[in-house]
């Protein structure tokens, strides 16, 4: 079974690594240099199981773009957003023989070196994969 796992940032936090104080403290060089080991050594890991299918890192949220639709006309509004306190970070997508399976690596992931605070309210979701309409569950 292939599951997605999806990590969450703020744009905080995107300042914070790239080296500017806002509100926490900025990431040092070396803080930043363990936490992309970490990332390389688990999914070299990963890979080497045959677990790893995918996984991005996003870029920081001030170059989303959101599209919706108003009165039947395309529209795009520049991010971040006032009312959006944390965005999708990065994903892998895993295929490994369970969920629990799943929710043990994402554990791990949740093990990455960061400053004291960073990850006082970090999560990650994990959701399996459909392969068909009959995988929706319901």
């Amino acid at each position: 079974m292939k599951y997605m796992i999806l990590s969450y940032a703020s744009q905080q936090d995107y300042d914070e690594m790239s080296g500017k104080d806002a509100g926490r403290g900025a990431w040092s060089e070396e803080e930043l240099a363990a936490m992309t080991t970490f990332m390389t050594t688990v999914n070299k890991e990963l890979e080497e199981s045959g677990e790893l299918v995918e996984t991005r890192g996003l870029a920081a949220p001030v170059h989303t773009r959101r599209v919706g639709l108003r009165d039947g006309v395309p529209y795009v509004t520049d991010g971040p957003y006032a009312e959006t306190q944390e965005v999708l970070a990065g994903y892998w997508i895993v295929e490994c023989e369970s969920f629990d399976r799943a929710l043990e690596i994402a554990g791990r992931l949740g093990q990455c070196p960061a400053p004291e605070g960073t990850y006082a309210s970090a999560y990650a979701d994990i959701r399996p994969i459909m392969e068909s309409a009959a995988d929706m569950g319901f």
